[in-house]
Formats: structure tokens, C-alpha cells, sequence
């Protein structure tokens, strides 16, 4: 798929924006998780505090003792991450079994009595410790004495929880972004639709199926259909002009080549075969001339493309042999025939009738006493067959090369299978010409089987 691919820019700009906005998000998430543990561990050293701030006692020698310890039984769990310290302005210390030989170095601001104080500081280990205390006076003897409670947690904790949270999220956000992916190329392939519908109806257009593009599509697909639908019936009034235009001027000769042949027909009566001669194959080149106008002037029509003409081959053969057999040139060959009941050809019949009738009239010519033609259904293919001189081997090629004649070897105005030539482009079928068993030449027209061929030159608007 290449850039300029539309599919391929908007599955690719979502996918960018999926994959910055789970970014983002993600990074938010994680930022909120340290956040919600960074609380809890607050909330749950105000609780240790409070329990210990309960159990402190002044004992019948004045020193500080404790009655009742916080119940968390990692306070007895030696460098468990999880301490608590008491001291007084006597320098007296009380700290719990968990921070061993050490104690907790805190910041010289003492809180007072309702205040609660949070610090980080180096605990054991040089462990990076959140620490909750609190100030609070006690009556020793006679005197006030002010008391420090402090209890802390090792943030490391928090970390490897903020860690796992983050390699948990990774995870589901890589699961969410894949589904994402998925959704985003289905929610294009769904949008991109109508413009594959519109691909395809110009295409059926191109082949003759249809006529204009459907009308059933999305509002904002919809005024592109409408500027094609009005191409299309601006070129088809445009073709019905140049076809009429064609079709007038091919017709203004007829008269003079009717009169040009009648006053051949004179000079040969009174003698003068010589220039009869050369005035009949003058007008019988522009006979041609003007066939073949009328011919590209059909297809320009473009009943030259209708996919849904079909035509019966035999009935039509036949007709046509009948019609040769009478010529000059048919009338002492043996026509034979080879087609089977029923076969239609997907050819407008007055388009299959020219090609086969110069077809046939091209081997009649060249025959010597027999021309054969033959077809089958599958693969479909027609065969027109003579027992003639043939076309040299080195010669095929030249006269199928882009621009050749076909009928250039022999007599005739070199037009027959020009036309058969524009006929079968217009209908996307090919011509092959080898050998025949016969002798002569072998042609062979049958549809294209390539997906990708197109027509390479459309000698109707040459």
C-alpha cells in the first residue's frame, strides 16, 4: 500500500493519534497511582501514629514508656521498612524493634501538639523514608516536657508498587491499542466504502453494464456522483453529436460513390476497362473509408461496449456466408462451418457482423477453394481458417505491431481488418494470427483473460 494511499493516511493518522493519546493517558495513569499510594501510606502512618501516640506513658521513674505498641507486627520485624521513634527535650529515646541500631534522622522543625508533620528523609540503609510526627506535651512531676512521635515508611514500596502498576497498564494499554487499531482500520474500510461503490459503477459504466452512477449514496459522496452523472450525459450528448456529424458525413458519400461506381459501369460498357477499373477500386477504397466511419461512429455511440449485448453466432454466420457465397470472390469457394448450437457472443450483432464479414471476406479473397470457420464456448474463441498463401512468420508480428494493418499483404484497401481491429479494442477482445492446418492463415478472436489489460489505443479518436 503506498503513501498516497487515502486508506493508508487515515488508518496510519489514527493509529498516531491512538498510540499519543494512550501515551499520555498512560503516563497520567501512573502519575495518579503514585499519587493514590503516596496518600494511602500517608493515611496509614496517621493510623501508626495515632496508635502510638496512644500507648505513650510516663513511668514511676519519669523515664517514657510505651504501653501498648502499633500492631503492625512489621514494627518488630528488624529494617522491615515500617519504624516508629519517640523522643523528648531530656534526650530521651524510644524507637522500635524494626530499625535495629539506627535511629531516624529528623529535620530540625519540631510540629506542635495538633500539628502533623511529613518529611522525607535517609532512613536505614540510607533508604529514602516518609516520615509522619507529631508533637505533644506530657506532665513529668512538676515540669512539662515536649515529646516527639514519628513513624516511617520506606518509599520503596510505593515504587515497586507504582513499577508493577506501570507494567500491568503497559500491557492493557498495548491489548487496548491493538483493538483500537483493529476498530480504526474497520471504521475506514466503512468509510472508505462508497468511494469503492463509485469505483466500481464508473467501472460497470466503462464496461456498459450501467449508464450513470447510482443515486443511493452518502450526502457527502453524493455531489460527486451528481458531477459525474453530469459528465456522463454531457459526453453522451457530445457523442450523439460527433456520431451525427460522422454519421452525415459518411452518408453525403454514398451518392457520389454510387455515382462514381455507375459511371465505371459506363466506361466498361463502352470499352475503357482500364479506367473502369481504376475508378471502381478508387471507390471501393472510399466505400471502405466510409464503412469504417460508420463503424467508429457506432462505437463512439457506445453500443461498442455494452456489456449486455449478446449476439447468436450461427444464425448470423450463416447470413453472412449466404451473402459471400454470391460475391465475386466467395463464389467458387467451399465455406465450412464448425459452431455449436445456441452459442451467443457477447458482441452487439452489428459489430460482430463487421467483424466477421471481413474476416471472412479477407479469407474468401485469399483462399484458394476453402475457408473455414469454427468456434467454441469454452474458452470462448472464434476461428476463421483459408487455404491460401498465408501470412510469412516474420510478418506476423510486424502486421499486429501498434499501428500495423492487418490486410496490408494482398489486394484490397488495407481498411477490413482495421476495423475488425477498432471493433475488438472497444470490446476489449484480442486478435492472433499463425498458421492454418489449411495452408493459409489462421485468425483466432477471442476475449482478453488478463484482469489488468486495458485498451492500448482507441483508433476511434485518432
Amino acid at each position: 500500500m503506498k503513501w498516497t494511499s487515502l486508506r493508508l493516511r487515515l488508518v496510519a493518522g489514527g493509529m498516531i493519534a491512538i498510540l499519543v493519546a494512550l501515551g499520555v493517558a498512560g503516563a497520567g495513569f501512573v502519575v495518579l497511582f503514585q499519587r493514590h499510594v503516596s496518600r494511602a501510606m500517608a493515611a496509614d502512618l496517621d493510623v501508626h501514629l495515632r496508635q502510638l501516640l496512644a500507648g505513650i506513658d510516663v513511668g514511676s521513674d519519669g523515664h517514657l514508656i510505651i504501653n501498648r505498641q502499633p500492631a503492625d507486627p512489621r514494627f518488630e520485624e528488624p529494617l522491615s521498612g515500617l519504624y516508629w521513634q519517640v523522643t523528648d527535650d531530656r534526650e530521651q529515646m524510644l524507637r522500635s524493634r524494626s530499625l535495629w541500631d539506627t535511629t531516624l534522622r529528623l529535620p530540625p522543625d519540631e510540629p506542635g501538639p495538633s500539628e502533623v508533620h511529613q518529611h522525607e528523609v535517609n532512613g536505614p540503609g540510607d533508604a529514602r523514608v516518609l516520615v509522619a510526627e507529631r508533637g505533644v506535651l506530657m506532665t513529668v512531676g512538676d515540669r512539662r516536657v515536649r515529646v516527639r512521635t514519628a513513624v516511617a515508611s520506606d518509599l520503596s514500596r510505593a515504587a515497586v508498587a507504582v513499577k508493577a502498576f506501570a507494567k500491568d497498564l503497559f500491557v492493557a494499554l498495548a491489548l487496548l491499542a491493538a483493538v483500537l487499531a483493529i476498530a480504526t482500520s474497520v471504521q475506514v474500510s466503512l468509510g472508505l466504502r462508497p468511494l469503492a461503490v463509485l469505483r466500481r459503477g464508473i467501472s460497470e459504466i466503462r464496461a456498459g453494464h450501467r449508464k450513470r452512477l447510482p443515486a443511493a449514496v452518502p450526502s457527502e459522496v453524493g455531489p460527486l456522483v451528481e458531477e459525474v452523472n453530469a459528465l456522463i450525459d454531457a459526453q453522451e450528448r457530445e457523442i450523439a453529436r460527433s456520431r451525427g456529424r460522422a454519421a452525415d458525413l459518411a452518408h453525403g458519400f454514398k451518392t457520389p460513390l454510387a455515382a462514381l461506381t455507375s459511371d465505371a459501369a459506363r466506361l466498361r460498357e463502352r470499352g475503357d476497362d482500364k479506367t473502369a477499373e481504376d475508378i471502381e477500386a478508387v471507390a471501393d477504397a472510399m466505400s471502405r473509408h466510409v464503412d469504417r466511419e460508420l463503424a467508429l461512429a457506432r462505437l463512439r455511440s457506445g453500443t461498442g461496449s455494452t456489456g449486455a449485448a449478446m449476439s447468436e453466432l450461427r444464425p448470423l454466420v450463416s447470413s453472412l456466408l449466404t451473402t459471400l457465397a454470391r460475391t465475386s470472390s466467395g463464389e467458387k469457394i467451399l465455406f465450412e462451418r464448425s459452431i455449436p448450437e445456441g452459442l451467443r457472443i457477447p458482441l452487439d450483432r452489428t459489430d460482430l457482423a463487421e467483424v466477421l464479414g471481413n474476416l471472412l471476406e479477407n479469407a474468401a479473397r485469399h483462399a484458394k477453394a476453402r475457408v473455414r470457420i469454427a468456434a467454441i464456448a469454452d474458452p470462448l474463441s472464434v476461428v476463421v481458417e483459408d487455404d491460401g498463401e498465408g501470412i510469412p512468420e516474420d510478418q506476423i508480428a510486424r502486421v499486429l505491431e501498434r499501428g500495423g494493418r492487418l490486410d496490408e499483404q494482398g489486394s484490397g484497401s488495407g481498411l477490413g481488418l482495421a476495423i475488425v481491429q477498432d471493433v475488438l479494442e472497444a470490446y476489449r477482445w484480442h486478435l492472433q494470427i499463425t498458421r492454418s492446418e489449411l495452408g493459409g492463415a489462421r485468425v483466432t478472436i477471442a476475449p482478453d483473460t488478463d484482469p489488468n489489460s486495458r485498451i492500448k489505443r482507441n483508433r476511434a479518436t485518432a
